[in-house]
């Protein structure tokens, strides 16, 4: 049983991880868009980042994602045999 919630936590870090860094430049706008640039600061770099809400976001899909995915595992929908011969490898 640990090694089973072990691997179903990593796979929800990693997949946490991935969905953090495809929310991270949605409604990002930098300091020359917004034309409040600050004196010593790089132009590209955002002006309200909303991070809270981003790891928010990141939470809820990773979630729903997860969810999706251990639904299918049970349905038996993602196995390695399947997996195997999809991509064409014998086991």
């Amino acid at each position: 049983m640990i090694y089973s919630i072990s691997t179903a936590f990593a796979i929800y870090f990693v997949l946490w991880w991935v969905v953090l860094f495809a929310v991270l430049p949605f409604g990002v706008r930098s300091q020359i868009e917004d034309g409040e640039a600050a004196e010593g600061t790089d132009p590209g770099a955002p002006t309200l980042p909303r991070m809270g809400r981003k790891l928010l976001w990141t939470t809820l899909v990773s979630a729903v994602l997860f969810g999706i995915g251990m639904a299918a595992f049970s349905a038996g929908y993602l196995n390695v045999e399947r997996l195997n011969n999809l991509m064409g490898v014998p086991l």
